[in-house]
């Protein structure tokens, strides 16, 4: 079983939904009925949320017990089981696609650029792509971070996250849960980390205007040197054919 798999009954109050990140997302929506897109969705409560507001919500996740979650909880919006790496398999256009809670550091460098032309083909030609991860730019300056522990309602038990092993190359995210001095889940999984220049690098080559950088979803300035998270908001290019 999975981290994942294992956590996804807890997910919704360990990571609740932030009116803060509701606002910043729907600023980058053209209208009410617009299509969006959720990467890496979890059990929903974004993509069930701006359902609700009048959105064509679509959320994607590998784990298939946070999808049945979704499902069940916000029937109204569509939930497809997906790897990133299958994205290409969605035939429909979006207006706004995102991804918050550091779902991008999962996936090499290598397939980051194979997906951002993917994300390109999804998008509307000014349409936004928005994604949340770590400050990679601070933490590659250390060699192990701890995150503050998240104590659940349910009798003593804890949520714990470690990133291990910090280096260019790849980041060990160690993971676990205790009820007392019960291990209730363990596991370790790889990152894999890219500084702020590198993305922007990245996004440019796949077309991509850049629109924001900031330390958080209340606008915050972005500081390499700053323990923070970084939240990236690009636009598709429009075709000359479309321009004023």
């Amino acid at each position: 079983m999975s981290l994942y798999s294992a956590f996804s009954g807890y997910y919704e109050e360990a990571f609740p939904l932030r009116e803060e990140v509701i606002g910043f997302l729907r600023d980058h929506f053209p209208e009410k009925g617009s299509a969006i897109l959720d990467l890496g969705c979890g059990p929903g409560h974004y993509c069930g949320r701006f359902q609700q507001e009048r959105f064509s919500a679509t959320g994607v996740d590998l784990d298939e017990k946070m999808i049945d979650a979704a499902r069940s909880r916000y029937p109204d919006a569509r939930f497809e089981c997906m790897d990133l790496n299958r994205l290409e398999t969605l035939s429909e256009k979006f207006d706004t696609i995102y991804s918050i809670g550091n779902v991008l550091a999962h996936i090499t460098p290598g397939q980051l650029r194979t997906l951002l032309p993917v994300i390109s083909k999804l998008l509307h030609p000014g349409g936004h792509w928005i994604f949340q991860i770590v400050n990679w730019d601070y933490l590659l300056t250390l060699t192990r971070y701890t995150f503050p522990v998240k104590p659940l309602a349910e009798a003593n038990i804890t949520f714990h996250r470690e990133y291990e092993d910090i280096s260019e190359k790849q980041v060990t995210f160690h993971t676990f849960m205790k009820s007392e001095d019960k291990l209730l889940f363990d596991e370790r999984l790889p990152l894999y980390p890219l500084r702020s220049d590198d993305y922007l690098k990245h996004h440019s080559s796949a077309g991509f205007q850049p629109v924001g950088l900031y330390a958080d979803f209340n606008k915050k300035e972005y500081r390499k040197n700053t323990d923070s998270g970084a939240i990236y908001v690009f636009r598709k290019k429009r075709p000359p054919s479309e321009l004023p």
